[in-house]
C-alpha cells in the first residue's frame, strides 16, 4: 500500500516520540513491502515562532492532502503561564480538528499485564481493564462563543451540540460496541445541563437500532468516580467533548502512565493519530519521554487502513519491549533506556520478529542491549 503521511511534531517532546513512531513505520514498509512518504510541517507553539500562526496554512494544506495526519504534542509553557495570550499553541489543534472535520477521538485504555504493578491502582481492581472512549471533538464548550466583559471580570463560553453531531459519532460508538462486548455507556450531566439532556435523547433513539447493545448512562461525576473504582464495568465509553477530555486523562493512570495511550482523531474524509499525552516541556531533549504512546498511534494509523497484520507487528513489538524491561524511566525509575533506544528496539523487532529472541541481561543492565 503506498500512503502519504503528514508529520507534525509539535512542541516539547513531540519531535521526539514521532520519530520513534516514524521508524516503526519505517520497519513496517520494509517488512510488509509497503511505501509511506512523509512531509512534515510546523504546528502549536513552534509554528507560532516561526509565523504568528498556531496552524499555517501551508500546513493545513499538507493535512488536508495526505492520508492521515501523525501528530506529536502541542504547547509550552511560555504560553501556559500567560493568561493574556491572545494565539495561544491549542488553537492550532483545534482548527485543525475543526478544518479536517475530524468529529471523533478514540482512546483505548487497556492494562499492560507486564505492568500492571506501576499503576497507583491496586491489581484487583484493574487487571483486565480494556475500554475505548469515543469523545466527541468539534463541538461542545471548545467551539462555542466565548465572551468576556469589558472590564474583564465576567466570562462565558458557550456549550452547544447539534442532533446531528451527536449522532453521527453514536453511530460509530455503537458499532464499536457491536464489535467488542456490546456495551455502550454515556456520560453526560443530564440532570443539569441541557445539552446533555439533548445527548441522552439522540442516543437513546440511536440505540433502538442496535438491540444487541447494552446502553447505559452515567452522570459524569459519577462516572469519574466509577474510573477508578470499577472500570472493568465499562466496554464502549461515548461523551462529549469536555467531559471525554477530563475522563480520558484519568483514564491513563490506570496504565501507570500517560505515555502508554493512543488516539484516532476521525472524519469522514480525515484522519489524524495522537499520544494522549501533554508536549512535556520538562523532558524534552533529554531521551527519557516515553514513546510508547505515539508508536501506538502509528498502529492506531495503519489499523484505519485495514493493515491489521501491521498493526499487530507492532503491538507485539510493544509487548516485547514491556516484557523484557525494555521501558523509559517514567515505567522505572532504574531503567537506563532512553527514548531513542526503546524506539530503536520496538522497530527492530518489527522487522526481525523472532519470538525466540534473546536479550543479554548483563547489558540490558548497562542500558544497551544485544539481539542473539
Amino acid at each position: 500500500m503506498n500512503l502519504n503521511i503528514a508529520l507534525l511534531p509539535g512542541d516539547g517532546i513531540g519531535p521526539e516520540v514521532l520519530n520513534q513512531a516514524v521508524k516503526c513505520l519505517q520497519a513496517v514498509e520494509e517488512t510488509f513491502n509497503h511505501t509511506f512518504v512523509y512531509k512534515e510541517a510546523p504546528v502549536g507553539a513552534i509554528a507560532i515562532d516561526k509565523t504568528g500562526n498556531p496552524l499555517p496554512d501551508k500546513t493545513l494544506q499538507l493535512c488536508k492532502d495526505a492520508d492521515a495526519v501523525l501528530f506529536g504534542s502541542i504547547g509550552d509553557p511560555k504560553y501556559d503561564n500567560d493568561p493574556k495570550a491572545k494565539v495561544r499553541p491549542e488553537q492550532g489543534l483545534l482548527k485543525l480538528r475543526k478544518e479536517l472535520g475530524l468529529y471523533t477521538n478514540v482512546r483505548p485504555v487497556k492494562v499492560f499485564p507486564t505492568l500492571i504493578g506501576k499503576s497507583p491502582l491496586k491489581e484487583e481492581i484493574i487487571s483486565g481493564t480494556d475500554f475505548t472512549i469515543y469523545r466527541e471533538l468539534t463541538g461542545g464548550i471548545y467551539f462555542g462563543e466565548k465572551k468576556l466583559n469589558e472590564e474583564g471580570t465576567i466570562a462565558s463560553d458557550l456549550c452547544e451540540y447539534s442532533e446531528k453531531e451527536i449522532s453521527r459519532i453514536a453511530h460509530l460508538a455503537f458499532k464499536a460496541a457491536k464489535n467488542r462486548r456490546n456495551k455502550l455507556t454515556l456520560v453526560d450531566k443530564a440532570n443539569v445541563l441541557e445539552s446533555s439532556r439533548l445527548w441522552r435523547k439522540v442516543v437513546t433513539k440511536i440505540g433502538e437500532s442496535y438491540p444487541e447493545v447494552e446502553l447505559d448512562f452515567l452522570f459524569v461525576d459519577n462516572a469519574a468516580m466509577q474510573v477508578i473504582l470499577n472500570p472493568n464495568q465499562f466496554d464502549v465509553v461515548l461523551t462529549e467533548n469536555l467531559f471525554g477530555d477530563i475522563i480520558s486523562d484519568e483514564a491513563s493512570v490506570i496504565g501507570g502512565s500517560i505515555g502508554l495511550l493512543a488516539s484516532a482523531s476521525i472524519g469522514d474524509e480525515n484522519a489524524l493519530f495522537e499520544p494522549i499525552h501533554g508536549s512535556y516541556p520538562q523532558a524534552k531533549g533529554k531521551d527519557i519521554a516515553n514513546p510508547v504512546a505515539s508508536i501506538l498511534s502509528a498502529a492506531m494509523l495503519l489499523e484505519h487502513f485495514q493493515l491489521f497484520e501491521e498493526a499487530m507487528a507492532i503491538r507485539e513489538a510493544v509487548d516485547k519491549a514491556l516484557q523484557k524491561g525494555i521501558v523509559t524511566p517514567d515505567l522505572d525509575e532504574k531503567s537506563n533506556f532512553g527514548t531513542n533506544h526503546v524506539g530503536d528496539f520496538i522497530a527492530d523487532n518489527i522487522v526481525d520478529n523472532d519470538d525466540d529472541l534473546n536479550i543479554n541481561d548483563e547489558n540490558i543492565g548497562l542500558g544497551k542491549s544485544t539481539i542473539i
